[in-house]
C-alpha cells in the first residue's frame, strides 16, 4: 500500500507561483509513474503532468512552459513547480502515483493523495 502526502497549496495572485510536493510513503516494491492531477470545481479531473522513473515527463497543453514536474526516486518524491500561475488553473490538485507491490508482481495499483487547494485570484 502507499500513502501519499501533498503539501505546497494555497493562494496566489495571478502571475504568481507554487510548488507542489507528495511524498510517497508505505509498503510497495516500487512506483513507477508518478504526476499530477487536478479537479476545477464543476469540471472534471485531469492529467496536469505526470514522469516516468526515467524523467520521461508529459503535460497537458494548457500549463506547458509554465509548470514543471520532477521528482526524486530515491525519496519517492514528486514535486510540481508552477509559475505564471492563471486563474484558470484553480483547482483541487491531486498527487498519484503507479507501483508495483511485489517483486513477483507486475500488477500496477493506483494510488491518490488527498488534494491540496490551489487558488489563483486578485
Amino acid at each position: 500500500q502507499v500513502q501519499l502526502v501533498e503539501s505546497g497549496g494555497g493562494l496566489v495572485q495571478p502571475g504568481g507561483s507554487l510548488r507542489l510536493s507528495c511524498a510517497a510513503s508505505g509498503s510497495y516494491f516500487s512506483i513507477n509513474a508518478m504526476g499530477w492531477y487536478r479537479q476545477p470545481p464543476g469540471k472534471e479531473r485531469e492529467l496536469v503532468a505526470g514522469i516516468t522513473r526515467g524523467g520521461n515527463a508529459n503535460y497537458v497543453d494548457s500549463v506547458k512552459g509554465r509548470f514543471t514536474i520532477s521528482r526524486d526516486n530515491a525519496k519517492n518524491m514528486v514535486s510540481l513547480q508552477m509559475n505564471s500561475l492563471k486563474p484558470e488553473d484553480t483547482a483541487v490538485y491531486y498527487c498519484n502515483a503507479k507501483a508495483s507491490l511485489r517483486d513477483y508482481s507486475p500488477t500496477e495499483f493506483n494510488y491518490w493523495g488527498q488534494g491540496t487547494q490551489v487558488t489563483v485570484s486578485s
